[in-house]
């Protein structure tokens, strides 16, 4: 399937605020991401507690150790919500 990808205004001030290693290699992973959202080196799951909570599913995807970005995916479009580490699924 293609996607169009958007980035919540939330998701730039945290990707902001990483460290530059981070924002490297987040925008590394990203390269990966707009190919296949769920391939498997992103380990993409669903966040049960966010998918209640916002009543569609909402994933979450590994860029490394403590870092993760979160999103969901409307018709074609993937709108990435956040990016930092597990606190985010709060």
């Amino acid at each position: 399937m293609s996607y169009t990808f958007h980035k919540t205004k939330h998701y730039k001030k945290s990707f902001n605020k990483l460290s530059t290693p981070q924002k490297r290699l987040a925008k590394e992973k990203f390269d990966v991401f707009k190919r296949d959202p769920f391939d498997s080196s992103l380990r993409t799951h669903k966040i049960k507690k966010l998918t209640a909570k916002f009543k569609t599913n909402v994933f979450s995807c590994w860029i490394e150790a403590d870092l993760r970005s979160v999103f969901y995916i409307e018709d074609n479009k993937v709108i990435s919500l956040d990016i930092g580490t597990h606190s985010i699924y709060q």
